[in-house]
């Protein structure tokens, strides 16, 4: 299907400089010929070199061929972390075709709304994982998806779904010709749902590369580099940092299907490990992981913590455990991939206190309600551009473009920015806290309150008040084997010198904290359990 894009003539040519007019099957071809026998991905089921991944990406391009999929078509797949992920994903690119990654804890609500709007001519799906029929659940759904010709079902083995799902009755010639063009859209992508319906934001082939071409720089990335990646690949932050970054810079990739810190401990000293991208409870899990001190990890150099803001407190306990562990910040988005993060050698007031820095090419800028820029250091509206923007969201222009100032994209959040240019997100401009006519600074009152020892996770969230508008309430995941009760929580607070207008009014014990497969926090979802109780 053809979507409307709404990046201009005048961006694309801003944005030469950043675009290399390449797509992933390229590296992948460019890696296969250097190192065919190089280790390419490995998974909880097998692995496999860069000459094989290529083999298997080329059958599964004719495959596809041969089941009527062409360029502009939607292959979406509802994969785990496994190596089939990655050869359709490539697969699809080899031939142009739009590549849907679905998060496999979506049900039937979320995947018939998802793959309705992207009209998928395909779908694969495992037959089973983690004990849930993912083919039944097509099944079911199959009938509310007109556009739906072929549903492929990944078994328990690789050559079990490549002898059943796919033909070899085509020409492998024909492949070459079916490169894509740059500026096509490679990826459908949806929002993870913090604050609601989710919105399907497409990446061309340009913006993706584009997206990963600065890391190796800044991160000291090696063909050398050991990769990890536990996040579902369907976010954008494992579809750019565990299926495509390795590949882009010809190094190996080491997948995990079922997040377990204890695993992942062994997996870091079994392979060497030196790179992982997560949401922060991921690096919360580590940090406490009972296994932690009977393995090495001196290996694992770089921890990027991606999606979120990181709790000052994490960062200070992560040097203490793992003295050779950088744990860098970031900020980005499903529509701007990573804008910012920090720098490794930044000095304490960059590194643990703020978001990190742009990348090149990528600018930020907070503005007032008018759209007026702000002076450094005050709060504002976060706005960006740059190379990485995706192009629109899928049957939504006007959406898209009403999230547009000029060239600028509106995020959606509240942030600052100093004199050196460093981010600060403070808030979400739907989950500011408004009590009584001043902003609770939400950030920051949670970071605090991640310094408490009996306090594991934690979210401030506004609730309706009838006087003050609203009153802020603490949602709290206590430490194991630690009570807390709200005096106690006030009186952390009076300590910390935190002002009193900022203090919750309430507190609510919770087992677990709502949160999207990446690990973001809904704090929607926080407001509707709680707002009523």
């Amino acid at each position: 299907m053809a979507f409307e894009m709404i990046l201009t003539d005048e961006q694309k040519a801003r944005y030469a400089g950043y675009w290399r007019d390449r797509v992933i099957t390229d590296f992948l071809d460019e890696a296969a010929a250097a190192a065919p026998d190089k280790v390419a991905f490995v998974d909880p089921r097998r692995r496999v070199t860069y000459g094989e991944l290529r083999r298997e990406v080329d059958r599964c391009a004719l495959g596809l061929r041969e089941l009527g999929v062409g360029p502009g078509d939607v292959v979406s797949f509802q994969l785990p972390n496994w190596i089939e992920w990655i050869v359709v994903h490539y697969a699809a690119s080899r031939i142009g075709a739009i590549s849907n990654p679905l998060i496999p804890i979506y049900r039937e609500r979320e995947l018939g709304f998802m793959v309705g709007l992207a009209r998928s001519k395909v779908i694969v799906v495992p037959s089973t994982f983690r004990g849930f029929d993912h083919a039944g659940m097509v099944d079911k759904l199959r009938d509310d998806w007109p556009a739906l010709e072929h549903v492929l079902v990944v078994g328990g083995s690789w050559d079990e779904f490549a002898a059943t799902s796919w033909e070899e009755r085509r020409d492998p010639a024909e492949l070459a010709d079916l490169r894509p063009d740059p500026d096509d859209v490679t990826l459908l992508i949806f929002t993870s749902g913090t604050t609601g319906e989710p919105k399907g934001v497409m990446h061309t082939h340009n913006t993706a590369v584009a997206a990963n071409d600065p890391l190796p720089e800044r991160l000291g990335i090696t063909a050398d580099t050991v990769f990890h990646m536990a996040s579902t690949l369907a976010h954008l932050t494992g579809f750019l940092y565990g299926a495509r970054l390795a590949v882009q810079n010809g190094a190996t990739t080491i997948l995990q299907d079922v997040w377990d810190p204890s695993r992942f401990v062994e997996l870091v000293e079994e392979h060497r490990i030196t790179y992982t991208s997560a949401a922060t409870p991921f690096l919360h899990d580590t940090l406490n992981a009972p296994n932690l001190a009977e393995h090495d990890l001196s290996s694992l150099t770089r921890f990027c913590c991606m999606g979120a803001p990181i709790p000052r407190a994490i960062v200070r306990q992560a040097r203490e455990k793992l003295p050779d562990l950088v744990v860098l910040g970031g900020w980005g988005q499903s529509e701007d991939a990573l804008v910012t993060l920090g720098i490794p050698g930044d000095p304490d007031d960059k590194l643990i206190d703020t978001d990190g820095y742009p990348w090149p090419g990528m600018r930020i800028r907070a503005v007032d309600p008018e759209g007026t820029e702000v002076p450094p250091g005050t709060e504002g509206r976060l706005q960006v551009t740059g190379p990485f923007l995706f192009v629109g969201y899928a049957e939504r222009l006007e959406m898209a473009r009403e999230s547009f100032d000029g060239e600028w994209f509106d995020t959606g959040d509240l942030a600052t920015i100093d004199a050196d240019g460093y981010l600060s997100i403070s808030g979400r401009t739907k989950d500011v806290i408004i009590r009584g006519g001043e902003n609770i600074p939400v950030v920051y009152v949670e970071n605090v309150l991640y310094e408490h020892p009996g306090i594991a996770e934690v979210a401030v969230v506004g609730l309706p008040d009838p006087r003050l508008q609203e009153r802020a309430c603490a949602c709290v995941v206590p430490a194991a084997g630690q009570e807390l009760t709200f005096v106690g929580m006030r009186d952390f607070l009076a300590e910390k010198g935190v002002a009193r207008q900022y203090w919750p009014e309430r507190l609510e014990i919770l087992p677990e904290l709502p949160r999207t497969a990446s690990g973001k926090i809904q704090k929607f979802r926080l407001r509707e359990e709680i707002g009523g109780s």
